[in-house]
């Protein structure tokens, strides 16, 4: 089996090489070798390499930025997958995509269900609702994964390491209680992925359709935060003496983001008979 994965370098596509790699032949690139910007560069590939599966773990998610560059969060997140997902279906390859919670406004106050009405906030999560929509439109064999909060050990630029950072320059930190959803593992993603992909394209084929698949429980960025530092292994290093609780009223942003945003992934336990872990437990495996 041929598996393609674009974007092997982003923190869910480097954990997709290492755990789809005993399943396949697995070819991984990623921009600007490909550029989703210029979707005949990836077809060309799809063309050449002839895959059976196609895991798109390229995102737009610089939240903010989009604000600004809507035309490129496009390409990224709506047009470039919607074209993506007809070339599978032309050749007869299964297209899997990863999409957001912030597809939703955050208003209902419990944890969203895939049926539930969307109303992103922002034009992230507005072009990555279009890319949902034109994966579907395409009419291949495709599933979509909507996460949360997804995370790395990786890199810099990641909450964890954010939080690990400011530890060690700030006595005391401020965050936010009223943002809440599903912290999210990019590993357990990648893992969960492989399960699936490990059943074959008959079984994906027989529950073609749109997941939510994100960490077990829900917490603010808060208690992810204290959580965070509490795991920290270096926790000798820190100067922080403590955190407060503070609103997203109080940090303003170019794009706004929907508060209660957390996922039920009911429907893809009962599915495919899978449950990605805790967040608290998923943290402490990622921290150690």
């Amino acid at each position: 089996m041929r598996i393609f994965i674009l974007a092997e370098n982003g923190q869910l596509g480097w954990e997709l090489c290492r755990t789809l790699a005993p399943l396949g032949d697995v070819i991984a690139s990623d921009y600007p070798k490909v550029d989703l910007q210029k979707p005949e560069s990836v077809i060309n590939l799809i063309r050449l390499e002839k895959p059976a599966i196609f895991v798109n773990a390229a995102a737009y998610t610089a939240v903010d930025q989009a604000e600004h560059e809507q035309d490129r969060a496009r390409s990224i997140n709506a047009t470039g997958p919607g074209i993506l997902a007809e070339e599978c279906r032309r050749i007869g390859a299964t297209f899997i995509h990863y999409s957001t919670d912030y597809v939703f406004d955050g208003n209902k106050g419990t944890p969203y269900v895939e049926s539930d009405a969307t109303a992103p906030l922002n034009f992230y999560g507005k072009s990555k609702l279009e890319g949902e929509q034109l994966v579907q439109e395409a009419a291949g064999d495709y599933l979509i994964f909507r996460t949360s909060w997804v995370y790395s050990m990786r890199g810099t630029g990641g909450f964890i390491s954010k939080v690990l950072q400011w530890s060690r320059q700030q006595e005391t930190l401020r965050m936010v209680t009223d943002q809440i959803s599903n912290p999210t593992w990019a590993r357990m993603l990648a893992e969960v992925t492989a399960h699936i992909v490990a059943r074959g394209q008959g079984y994906m084929s027989e529950r073609n359709g749109l997941y939510h698949l994100a960490g077990s429980g829900f917490a603010s960025r808060f208690d992810w935060a204290k959580s965070i530092l509490e795991l920290d292994i270096n926790k000798h290093e820190q100067i922080t003496k403590e955190i407060l609780p503070a609103r997203t009223a109080d940090f303003p942003t170019p794009a706004e983001r929907p508060l209660f945003s957390a996922l039920d992934c009911s429907k893809f336990e009962s599915t495919f008979d899978l449950k990605l872990p805790g967040w608290q437990t998923a943290l402490k495996l990622a921290m150690q």
